[in-house]
């Protein structure tokens, strides 16, 4: 598992120091904040390390981790991604089950990242984006636009995600976590998802019938795309997720189930990394950090910078969180005239 997060003049993120992290982490702040911008950080090493010595893969480490960081901030050169009047490089250290991979780059760099320090091994094992946007009705064109037109438009985290679920579900055994979860997922979803090879599109199948997934409800959508993933075999027990958004187009009750599935899915082994705005999701996971006795770390967007705190401990103060509980005293002094 990823131990420790620390980030220097990363874009809007001028310093993260975020330690003892576990088995589902939490990112929480308002929009523009630089949720996602974290996510990606994170997702930027872990797809180097996985890219890294990879099959008849050649490229070295830094190589591998230029191109990746081109691709998914889409910067016309990475240096730009160096916060706005730093007067020090970025720099970005990432451990993983205690071995670091860190690397620095100034203002000026182009394509080169020349400071590179790696003693974490090739992971054999695939991390994923889930961004909060959906992607199946676009699978298509998200893969034409990289592979075809090579162009900016839809970062690496849509085009990795693309790639994944082109590999077929497989059939067989399966880890026991990961089937009773695509049995809940299926029960969410009230049918199941299918790519048909002959049309090249997505279908949504509900008994007999069969819908197009462009007609079908963005929520659906995206937890088809997990389902994807565990049939598919392309998750493992030593994956990591990154969900930007869990709460974006799903009703409470459907967001409720699917972070129960997380759970689900983080004691077999994998490690989750969410984005939220939402009150709701920071106190459906605060209960499960209660219910399994689980440390579920938090780091919160403040005006004073980011700040940690621990769900096993209690809801943190954020002011996400502050105006919800602002909101229900409203409505209780108005409920009491």
């Amino acid at each position: 598992m990823i131990n420790h997060i620390k980030l220097n003049n990363f874009g809007p993120l001028s310093h993260i120091n975020w330690s003892e992290l576990g088995k589902i982490n939490l990112i929480i702040g308002g929009n523009g904040s630089g949720k996602t911008f974290l996510l990606k950080a994170i997702y930027s090493s872990l797809r180097t390390l996985e890219d890294y010595k990879r099959g008849n893969e050649q490229r070295s480490a830094s190589d591998i981790l230029a191109d990746k960081l081109y691709w998914t901030f889409q910067a016309e050169k990475i240096g730009d991604l160096v916060s706005k009047g730093a007067d020090t490089p970025l720099s970005s250290d990432i451990a993983f089950d205690g071995k670091s991979f860190s690397y620095s780059f100034g203002k000026d760099t182009s394509k080169q990242i020349a400071s590179i320090e790696n003693h974490v091994p090739p992971r054999a094992s695939n991390s994923v984006f889930l961004p909060a946007k959906e992607v199946l009705s676009l699978h298509q064109i998200i893969l034409a636009a990289r592979e075809q037109d090579k162009v900016f438009g839809f970062d690496d985290t849509y085009y990795d995600l693309a790639r994944a679920l082109r590999i077929s579900t497989s059939r067989g055994k399966n880890y026991k976590e990961f089937s009773d979860s695509r049995k809940q997922l299926e029960n969410i979803l009230g049918g199941v998802i299918e790519y048909d090879e002959a049309s090249g599109r997505w279908l949504f199948i509900k008994g007999r019938h069969k819908f197009p997934i462009g007609v079908t409800a963005e929520g659906i959508k995206k937890i088809a795309i997990l389902d994807t993933l565990l049939g598919n075999r392309y998750l493992d027990i030593n994956s990591v997720v990154l969900i930007d958004e869990p709460e974006s187009a799903l009703h409470p009750t459907a967001i409720s189930q699917l972070l129960d599935i997380v759970a689900m899915l983080a004691e077999r082994g994998i490690q989750f990394f969410m984005a939220s705005h939402s009150y709701f999701v920071v106190k459906k996971l605060y209960l499960i950090a209660q219910a399994r006795n689980w440390p579920i770390p938090v780091i919160s967007a403040t005006d004073d910078g980011w700040v940690c705190d621990d769900l096993q401990n209690g809801m943190p103060e954020n002011p996400i969180i502050a105006e919800s509980i602002r909101l229900y005293r409203e409505e209780v002094e108005l409920a009491l005239k």
